[in-house]
């Protein structure tokens, strides 16, 4: 979980730099520190660890006396142990100093401490609280040397669902991974203990090899104490401040400043346990958090008997007037990549949780709305909620049926119809159910008849198969044409991978009040398509602020759908994951945009399932197994993502299986979904098959584009070097510099698998040659070549030392002897059925998965 983390802190001790991990109570600081020791102590080095204890803090020498450093009876003062520890830490070796709870550490120990590192400037590896307030003796500590400082943020939906498939011994679904990520705020501790608790306590249910929530809530009593730790020294004030935020809800700060003094909220900040966000008004708004302190007030007796402080935040809220604001909209993708890393580092949980709270009202009322009046304009206005907040089975099956129909709007029936096809199909009926019960509308209503014809064009495309395009490419829409019409051609052209006609026709197309993202939609995606990533990302990225502010979540799930292909294509896998993590966060969406929500899952589930043989914790077991192998677009179909997760240790096998699958897509017409499946699948495995019906569609559909990485993918399979090197060489930045930088090291990878030795050494020189010219954050994406017979721990370190160093040199290093090394080395051999050592090598260099 902490990998990327550790790794940071121990290539900044290897270079001498001491460290300070800060975070929140409960952010694994002291999990991280753990595993730096325990890799430390496996290369050799001698580390000196202490611990500081709340109760401990005031005994003297309590945290240096835990080194077991032996002085002479009556000499233990400052001085004499600083004279012992320096004459230890003076030994030969690699000695690094650990302080765990810095701020808890008696004055005592902080001196010797001081005194030690003045003598010599040992690394020292702390951990501490973000926001404490450091003694003069704690900072003399700290500020000697050089030192970094490494904050651990909130984890993320991914990292929540790995976290709670370890604990309960299995994954859990995605509304309860998302119900645990929000009340925890992404706090470590709290992760483990709401998953632990909730067990405990019977809320979950193991359905299909998931975890379900089997109760509505996640709260139960074995949580009071692990909250009440988080409100250790708190005034009563603070506490008096928590229950009018836990009885208020999400509040503006406004209002929130009339009920708690400011200074309160202040020191709550500052402790953590508020958060501030901006709402759709421009405004400020916060909350409790992490959301489970609000379970834990609104279960109190006293706050159940404070009638004085809810008339006082009822008159408040009364007597408040509505705030407004406007944004300032600009045209740049380095300010939107630097607002996502910069909303990176923020909470998102509490974001998803303020949605929730949002949808709750708004859905709360227009139910009460509709009981009342169970007329067709307030159905439509309770289904439009569904659209993208989680969805109420019941109420919206009640709605359809008992909804009256009596001197409706035609655009109230008109929507109350295509809720009730959505419906039919997310139930499971079918395509043809659905189609039927828009056949009968128009019947009954010949006025909305284009209207419906469009709708059935719609969902057939998007649930069965693309219609065949006219026979002549020129579009011409009739004057009378609605936006609905006209953008279900733009969507249908979207499908048959023709950009650039998408784009044209979302040009001119008015906005639809009836489907009001698909023009967005369309044309953000079409953008990617034809190649103007850049384009695709800041337009996206864009929407999904606007959305976020509105707290729209349709239109979040649907933009960030987007966004994120832009981003997993030019190789900016941490704003993509966290952009992935921020939407699941939120909870499964409604029955329109929620296989865009599984289709995501897929899409974060593939460099897992590609890189490691333990597909079973991937985030994409949560995704819907119950669809079609092949979808309109990138990942709403499973095809591509089971193909990636079987075991494709033969490359011959995996080419049959995805030419096999590209075929499918191109007879059911959607002809993007098979371009970007085959495009993938050459750069993971480049074959013969894929990349002729790679060139075959873009050949068809005139995407230029990709020229470059065409011609290098042709001179791999035609085995072509001298050309492969000349267009490494001559290559210009494009937007496939990181497919292309894939595509060579999988084809380092197969040329080693099938044991063409001249073939791989070609490759690998290319590979390097591209990875100088052309660096990336990120290791391509590539198969792990040991799925099926994978290495041990030491015969994967001896074979990534056997490309450059003799059995010898390696039997030195590594404190073995030489025919050890060479019984490793030949296990290796046999096992990755690489040819020669330099082979094996190749192999175990790119296997690792990304980080």
């Amino acid at each position: 979980m902490f990998d990327s983390e550790v790794q940071r802190i121990l290539d900044y001790i290897g270079r001498g730099i001491g460290v300070r991990v800060v975070g929140a109570l409960g952010c694994g600081k002291t999990t991280v520190l753990r595993s730096v020791v325990a890799k430390l102590e496996k290369a050799g080095a001698i580390v000196h660890q202490i611990r500081g204890l709340s109760t401990h803090s005031n005994i003297p020498y309590a945290a240096i006396r835990g080194l077991g450093l032996e002085t002479r009876p009556g000499r233990g003062g400052v001085l004499e142990i600083t004279d012992v520890l320096a004459a230890k830490l003076a030994t030969p070796g690699k000695h690094v100093l650990v302080a765990d709870d810095i701020h808890f550490l008696d004055r005592e120990s902080l001196a010797v401490l001081e005194a030690v590192r003045s003598r010599g400037l040992w690394p020292l590896l702390a951990a501490a609280p973000e926001l404490v307030n450091f003694t003069a003796e704690q900072l003399a500590v700290l500020n000697k040397g050089r030192e970094a400082i490494l904050p651990l943020d909130p984890l993320h939906y991914e990292q929540v669902h790995r976290l709670i498939a370890q604990v309960l011994e299995g994954p859990a679904d995605a509304d309860t991974t998302a119900r645990i990520l929000t009340k925890s705020a992404g706090n470590p501790r709290l992760v483990v203990r709401i998953a632990e608790t909730a067990a405990l306590s019977k809320l979950f249910d193991l359905r299909d090899g998931l975890w379900h929530m089997a109760e509505g809530s996640v709260w139960n009593e074995h949580l009071r104490g692990t909250v009440e730790s988080l409100l250790v020294g708190l005034s009563q004030e603070e506490i008096t401040g928590l229950n009018a935020m836990a009885i208020l809800g999400t509040g503006h700060v406004e209002i929130l400043q009339k009920i708690v003094e400011p200074d309160v909220l202040d020191s709550l900040e500052r402790r953590g346990l508020l958060a501030v966000m901006t709402d759709h008004h421009q405004g400020s708004v916060a909350a409790i958090t992490p959301p489970v302190l609000a379970d834990f007030f609104r279960g109190q007796k006293q706050l159940r008997e404070r009638h004085v402080l809810r008339r006082r935040i009822a008159q408040i809220l009364d007597a408040t007037p509505k705030t407004g604001g406007n944004g300032e909209p600009t045209d740049d993708l380095t300010r939107v990549l630097s607002a996502l890393r910069l909303e990176k580092g923020k909470d998102d949980a509490v974001n998803a949780r303020h949605f929730q709270d949002h949808s709750s009202r708004r859905e709360l009322t227009r139910f009460e709305r509709w009981e009342a009046n169970k007329s067709a304009a307030n159905a439509a206005s309770l289904l439009r909620i569904y659209w993208g907040a989680p969805l109420d089975l019941g109420r919206v099956q009640r709605i359809v049926t008992e909804t009256s129909v009596a001197d409706a709007d035609p655009k109230d029936l008109l929507f109350l119809t295509i809720n009730k096809a959505l419906l039919s199909i997310y139930l499971g009926k079918g395509l043809a159910a659905a189609v039927e019960i828009l056949d009968k509308l128009s019947w009954a209503v010949p006025e909305l008849k284009d209207e419906t014809d469009a709708a059935a064009l719609f969902l057939t495309a998007s649930h069965g198969r693309v219609p065949p395009s006219p026979a002549s490419n020129e579009l011409c829409p009739e004057p009378a044409r609605t936006a609905f019409e006209t953008l279900t051609q733009a969507l249908l052209e979207l499908y048959r991978c023709r950009p650039e006609s998408a784009l044209q026709i979302t040009e001119g197309a008015e906005e639809d009040e009836l489907f009001p993202h698909l023009r967005p939609f369309v044309r953000g995606f079409a953008l990617f398509a034809a190649g103007r990533i850049n384009e695709s990302l800041v337009f996206s990225l864009d929407w999904r602020d606007e959305a976020r502010r509105n707290v729209d979540q349709f239109g979040v799930v649907a933009s960030s759908y987007v966004a994120v292909h832009g981003l997993l294509y030019s190789g900016h896998f941490d704003e993509a994951e966290y952009l992935m993590s921020s939407v699941f966060a939120m909870g499964r969406p409604g029955f329109v945009v929620d296989k865009l929500y599984d289709a995501m899952l897929r899409l974060s589930g593939l460099r897992h399932v590609a890189t490691s043989p333990a597909s079973a914790l991937s985030i994409a077991s949560q995704a819907k197994t119950e669809v079609p192998d092949i979808g309109p677009l990138p990942g709403v179909g499973k095809g591509a993502y089971v193909l990636i997760a079987s075991s494709n240790s033969n490359p011959m096998g995996f080419d049959r299986r995805a030419a096999k699958l590209i075929k499918r897509q191109l007879r059911s017409g959607y002809v993007l979904e098979a371009a970007l499946t085959a495009l993938l699948c050459t750069c993971l495995s480049p074959g013969r098959p894929t990349l002729d019906l790679l060139k075959r569609i873009i050949g068809e559909n005139g995407l230029a584009v990709h020229d470059q990485l065409i011609a290098v993918a042709t001179a791999v399979v035609e085995g072509d070097h001298k050309l492969l090197e000349l267009l490494v060489e001559h290559y210009q930045p494009d937007v496939d510099v990181y497919q292309v930088g894939m595509l060579l090291q999988a084809a380092m990878k197969r040329r080693v698998l099938e044991g063409d030795a001249v073939g791989a050494e070609a490759a690998a020189v290319a590979c390097s040659s591209f990875a100088r010219r052309f660096p990336t954050a990120y290791e391509p994406l590539s198969f792990s070549t040991f799925k099926t017979s994978p290495l041990t721990e030491r015969e994967h370190e001896i074979a990534a030392l056997a490309g450059y160093s003799t059995n010898m040199e390696i039997s030195e290093k590594l404190g073995i002897s030489a025919r050890t090394v060479e019984n490793h080395i030949s296990n290796a051999l046999r096992k990755t059925g690489a040819t020669s050592r330099n082979s094996l090598f190749i192999l175990v260099r790119n296997s690792m998965p990304a980080n």
